[in-house]
């Protein structure tokens, strides 16, 4: 897993100072689910991102989105 350091500002922050959003997958998202299931693999999912307090209410509201169509919409 990556450590919390918000997606948007790229701000380090604590425990309480933000959170972890999963987006909708995409297909690309779909199929590294399936590789890290078959290889029995671990890493951050490309659909997640961290958060910091500045940024993580907005990022939920936009988690029926992909990841890109939020990013896009919360860097303006």
């Amino acid at each position: 897993m990556k450590p919390p350091i918000c997606n948007v500002c790229d701000k380090d922050f604590g425990p309480e100072e933000g959170g972890l959003v999963y987006f909708a997958k995409r297909p690309s998202d779909i199929e590294w689910e399936k590789r890290m299931r078959r290889i029995q693999g671990q890493g951050h999912p490309p659909w997640a991102a961290w958060f910091c307090g500045d940024h993580y209410d907005r990022a939920r509201e936009l988690s029926h989105l992909t990841i890109g169509e939020a990013m896009k919409i919360l860097k303006k």
